[in-house]
């Protein structure tokens, strides 16, 4: 695999962790968006939502609540925090791996609207 995900879990590239546990693995987005900018991704390669199997469930449970320990341990979980995940290109997917982006620390616009 050449995907870029794969290699921060591997160790290859060199990434700011947040999290990891058995299921997924969280680190600092190099180009956030928002004062904070985690990305939760799966260890297994799942390249989009398009792609998950009945057998994924407790990996995306484990996102979600990674999602969640993630927050309270920034201390962004009592005022709010935004999860966006992105499938395929037009949806704004970039990297073929699935992932969660945990934004908050400030007040986030409601819309993500189309490309102008």
């Amino acid at each position: 695999m050449d995907c870029i995900f794969d290699k921060i879990i591997a160790g290859e590239i060199p990434s700011k962790k947040v999290y990891e546990d058995n299921f997924v693995f969280a680190f600092y987005d190099i180009h956030p968006i928002a004062p904070v900018h985690v990305l939760i991704i799966p260890k297994k390669h799942i390249e989009s939502i398009n792609d998950l199997e009945e057998g994924d469930v407790e990996i995306v449970g484990n996102m979600f609540l990674a999602a969640k320990k993630i927050a309270f341990d920034l201390g962004i979980a009592e005022k709010g925090y935004k999860l966006l995940v992105r499938t395929g290109r037009d949806g704004g997917q970039e990297v073929p791996h699935i992932h969660m982006h945990l934004l908050g620390g400030a007040r986030l616009r409601e819309d993500i609207g189309p490309v102008k």
